[in-house]
């Protein structure tokens, strides 16, 4: 019987351009419940949400990003604030032969894809424990919120 045999890949072979979460975390939470406890009874209305996200990056070594989410909601019912939440969630992103003019796109599409689930997690969490039914935020076209930062950024 003979052994398998591999062969090493060629030392000047191009390694394939990839992107891993290295780790993840919340780094700010803050939820406000000013009108507890009358906010958690008779509401005649459903509130409306005011979300807002935003997207910042910043380098921790050469090939390794802290990309940083802020999600903000406001829950709004009867021309009163319900709720206020914050969260930062932040994730570590390895790039590996991502090539420097393509670096931001990712990040900031394929990076917030990784990251968001996670986020939008602790937001749910976050409302049910204060009380209120879980958020559940809908999914966001990273893609067309870096277009649309890109295309304010140029004019």
């Amino acid at each position: 019987m003979t052994e398998p045999t591999s062969t090493p890949p060629a030392a000047d072979a191009p390694s394939k351009p990839a992107m891993a979460l290295r780790a993840q975390y919340v780094k700010d939470l803050s939820f406000e419940n000013p009108r507890a406890p009358a906010s958690l009874f008779g509401l005649k209305e459903a509130p409306q949400m005011e979300v807002s996200i935003n997207l910042g990056a910043q380098k921790l070594d050469e090939n390794v990003v802290e990309l940083a989410m802020q999600i903000s909601v406001r829950a709004i019912a009867e021309k009163t604030t319900i709720f206020l939440a914050d969260l930062v969630y932040a994730g570590v992103l390895e790039l590996r032969n991502i090539p420097a003019e393509q670096q931001e796109q990712i990040i900031f599409v394929a990076g917030a894809q990784l990251v968001f689930p996670f986020a939008r997690r602790v937001l749910a969490d976050m409302t049910r424990d204060g009380g209120f039914p879980s958020l559940q935020l809908e999914p966001i076209d990273f893609a067309q919120m870096y277009a649309e930062r890109r295309k304010r950024e140029s004019a």
